[in-house]
């Protein structure tokens, strides 16, 4: 990635936050975001039913509503666009529910002064359930990958690897997990991570990982995927 100054790391980034009725925790992250010197902040709203929208648009950042569901990487990928039509030299994806806090952000942002790649992931490996660990170590097995969390919401791409993921082929995806890395790997992206903190969730629990049968069914999706993308490659 271009090196840059401390100063104007900020700047440059565009911190993308897609959410789904996060009434009780999109409040608090915008104010702290704001606190921590993060101005250009862009909220995907992916169809809530509760207060999201409200909250989003109180706030004052910019808001981009979605009338339908998108899923949580459509989300992300519409604020990407947007982030690349803006012509930002980094795009930060950033969970909404609180787990990320600006501090691991900012960590980020400095991180990219040293690091050599064209994605870098936030990580915690020690987090999650049984059931996320034993997708991670399948995942690991399935796609040839060495991250250590490939499910992590907190990545920032710079702006060749974010023209990347916002093309049409990637919307297919249904999270911004393997599939994702694994068009980047194929197409040439060098992606790391490094390990940040991550903090509880201000409400709710993962939408995947709470549930064997979720949990089954994100893992035949993601195998099909695998499959289908080193079919391409041979």
């Amino acid at each position: 990635m271009k090196r840059v100054d401390d100063t104007e790391n900020i700047g440059q980034v565009l911190v993308v936050i897609p959410a789904f009725n996060e009434e009780k925790s999109i409040g608090n992250l915008l104010t702290r975001l704001f606190q921590s010197g993060f101005t250009e902040i862009v909220v995907v709203d992916d169809a809530s039913t509760d207060n999201t929208l409200k909250c989003a648009l109180e706030s004052g950042v910019t808001v981009l509503p979605l009338r339908e569901r998108l899923g949580a990487w459509g989300a992300a990928q519409t604020g990407i666009r947007y982030g690349c039509q803006k012509d930002y030299q980094f795009i930060i994806t950033v969970d909404a529910d609180g787990q990320h806090p600006p501090e691991s952000i900012e960590y980020l942002v400095k991180a990219l002064q040293t690091k050599d790649c064209d994605v870098l992931i936030g990580s915690c490996p020690e987090r999650g359930s049984v059931a996320r660990h034993i997708a991670w170590w399948l995942f690991r097995k399935l796609s040839g990958a060495s991250l250590k969390d490939i499910t992590s919401g907190l990545r920032v791409y710079n702006k060749r690897a974010a023209k990347l993921v916002a093309e049409a082929d990637v919307t297919l995806f249904d999270y911004q997990d393997i599939g994702v890395l694994l068009y980047l790997l194929r197409n040439g992206m060098k992606i790391d991570e490094i390990e940040v903190i991550m903090e509880k969730r201000l409400d709710g629990k993962s939408r995947i990982f709470n549930s064997w049968g979720l949990v089954v069914r994100y893992m035949l999706m993601t195998l099909v995927i695998c499959v289908s993308l080193r079919k391409k490659d041979n």
